[in-house]
C-alpha cells in the first residue's frame, strides 16, 4: 500500500501555562494548518542545552496537557543534550530550556520523536492495525531506504501519514512530497 510521508521539523507543544510563561497572555497566532489537525503559530521559541542554542522553533497548538520539544538527534548533538528517543507524550526527556518574548522554562521536555504512522480508526482496522504495533515502509528515492520500527498511532480525526524527524528524511533523500510502501 503506497503511503504518505511527512517531515516533522523540530517544533513545541505547551502547556496553557508554560505558554503564558514564554509569551505572556497575547497569542497564540495559528499560521498554517498540519495534517494531523494541529496549526502551526507564528510563534517561536529559542531553545538551549549547554553546548548551543537554536532558534526559531515553532509552536504547535492546541495546548497540550505536557509541554514537550521534539528535536533530531542531529539537534541533541549540537546543543550537548541526550534526549531520549520515545513516542510523542512519554515524559520526561532531556532537561532543556526554552526561552520566549516574555520568559523562560527549563524542564525535561526534549525528545527525538520515534518515526510514527498516523492512522483513523477505519483505516487501522482496515489493515488490521492497532495503537501501538509496528510497520515498515520501503521509500524509493534516489536513496532507497527502508524503516522499520514505525510506531502505529490510531485516533479519530488522524490523517493517514507517516511522520519521520528531518535526520530520517535527509538520510532518505526525501524532499517535498513523497510517498512510500508501506510493509505490514
Amino acid at each position: 500500500m503506497e503511503i504518505k510521508i511527512e517531515t516533522s521539523a523540530r517544533h513545541i507543544h505547551l502547556t496553557k501555562a508554560d505558554y503564558k510563561q514564554l509569551f505572556g497572555d497575547s497569542g497564540p497566532t495559528p499560521e498554517k494548518d498540519l495534517s494531523q489537525g494541529d496549526q502551526a503559530c507564528t510563534e517561536m521559541v529559542e531553545i538551549s542545552g549547554p553546548k548551543s542554542s537554536i532558534k526559531n522553533v515553532r509552536v504547535i497548538i492546541p495546548f497540550r496537557d505536557y509541554s514537550q520539544v521534539e528535536i533530531s538527534r542531529t539537534d541533541c548533538f549540537a546543543m550537548g543534550i541526550d534526549a531520549p528517543l520515545k513516542i510523542s507524550g512519554d515524559l520526561p526527556g532531556a532537561k532543556i530550556k526554552t526561552v520566549g518574548p516574555m520568559g523562560e522554562i527549563e524542564k525535561d521536555t526534549a525528545i527525538v520523536a520515534k518515526r510514527h504512522l498516523h492512522l483513523p480508526p477505519a483505516e487501522a482496522e482496515k489493515l488490521h492495525l492497532n495503537n501501538s504495533d509496528n510497520v515498515s515502509v520501503e521509500i524509493n528515492t534516489d536513496r532507497k531506504t527502508t524503516y522499520s520500527n514505525i510506531v502505529v498511532r490510531v485516533k479519530e480525526n488522524y490523517s493517514t501519514s507517516i511522520h519521520l524527524d528531518t535526520d530520517e528524511a535527509n538520510a532518505a533523500g526525501i524532499s517535498g512530497e513523497t510517498s512510500g510502501e508501506l510493509i505490514l
